[in-house]
């Protein structure tokens, strides 16, 4: 049995700013060269002249709809999607740009650029700060595959949730304090204990003597506790530079999210069949097939959270699912919503759910069965919701 979590403060929503549907000015090819040359040309140019000269031609077929992908097994099912084509003629199927592969295509009737992240929260929210900065680009729609914390979901389904937060910014309070203890920088506004803690105590585990391992006394843990922070954000609407604000859920774009009802009855994979190696295929594709209890759906949610932590922890799952009522956890979506926002960018997330984060029959990580129907799960709602906007 898992140790029963504790709510220790009341879970406070801070309100910000939601996206708005309002481009940015756009910056034509001249513009564009006239900028990216006098910033490249004391750093002996961060990419070619001819990059810049693809990007100014790039753009003068926008604007574009931002798709965001964290990983290539995630991406590549869009790619070999039929509802995916790739640029032709007047645009370039491909521009590499720091390291990055920005694709160009439709899905359906729409202009789309595809770039993936890579792992975790710094890499998608660079990825994306590049995205809006070199390309005339219109909202973001970003997927993948994400761990679950909502026991009523299932395996394979694909969650579409309303709010996101970054729940890897901490302040790590000293062994001694306790909640009702001021954060160390909390008075300069720096801090706050107004979303609530991680307490190590209430998961210190007993020895055989029946008292806390590694205990001070009294229950006590050295670790202490962490304290949820929101993040500082700078929008590019207040016109003013280095204004700072504060922002823990992100709300994705109204319209969108409303859109996405839509695809509640969409048909969802629920078979998994691995690769046969034998020369009776049909036979041996037969065994290794494994199906879910039931059809994966769509569930619009309320809230989801990201950090750059994989989370096959039980008890830590129970625990952000007991105090920020969340559903997918993974380790980019938060990250990207956070981008969108302060660039004032239309934004919404769709996660399948590979695996119970920690918990479920399965000995190991479902993920290692389960994450490439998820994949194709979170591209099947992807490119439907895509279809919508």
């Amino acid at each position: 049995m898992h140790p029963k979590t504790k709510t220790i403060a009341r879970l406070d929503v801070i309100p910000i700013m939601s996206a708005t549907h309002g481009r940015r000015p756009f910056l034509g090819g001249v513009s564009l060269l006239l900028l990216l040359a006098v910033s490249c040309g004391a750093a002996a140019a961060v990419f070619p002249e001819s990059t810049a000269r693809a990007i100014g031609r790039v753009n003068q077929h926008g604007p574009f709809l931002g798709v965001v992908v964290p990983n290539a097994f995630e991406m590549e099912p869009l790619l070999r999607s039929p509802r995916f084509s790739t640029a032709k003629s007047r645009l370039p199927p491909y521009l590499d740009v720091a390291g990055k592969r920005f694709r160009f295509g439709t899905i359906g009737e729409q202009k789309v650029v595809i770039v993936m992240t890579g792992l975790g929260m710094l890499n998608s929210g660079v990825t994306t700060q590049l995205l809006l900065t070199l390309f005339d680009v219109k909202g973001i729609v970003h997927f993948g595959i994400a761990g679950n914390a909502d026991p009523d979901r299932q395996i394979g389904d694909v969650a579409v949730p309303r709010y996101w937060a970054h729940t890897g910014l901490w302040n790590w309070q000293r062994y001694g304090d306790g909640p009702e203890n001021e954060l160390a920088l909390e008075s300069n506004g720096d801090y706050t204990r107004k979303l609530g803690n991680l307490n190590f105590t209430d998961y210190t585990v007993a020895n055989k003597n029946g008292r806390p391992a590694r205990s001070a006394g009294g229950g006590s843990n050295l670790l202490n506790a962490v304290w949820y922070q929101p993040e500082e954000v700078f929008p590019a609407s207040s016109g003013t530079p280095e204004s700072r604000g504060h922002a823990f859920w992100v709300p994705v774009d109204a319209h969108y999210y409303d859109l996405s009802r839509k695809l509640e009855g969409l048909e969802l994979e629920r078979c998994i069949v691995a690769a046969g190696n034998g020369t009776d295929t049909a036979t041996t594709t037969r065994k290794r097939r494994t199906c879910l209890p039931r059809r994966p759906a769509v569930a619009r949610v309320e809230r989801g959270c990201s950090a750059s932590v994989f989370v096959d922890n039980a008890a830590y799952r129970e625990f952000l699912r007991s105090r920020f009522r969340v559903t997918p956890v993974d380790m980019e979506t938060a990250a990207v919503a956070l981008v969108a926002m302060q660039q004032g960018k239309p934004f919404i997330a769709v996660r399948a759910l590979s695996d119970l984060a920690g918990g479920g029959a399965a000995g190991s990580n479902e993920a290692g069965v389960f994450a490439p129907l998820a994949a194709q799960n979170a591209v099947t709602v992807a490119v439907e919701l895509i279809s919508l906007l």
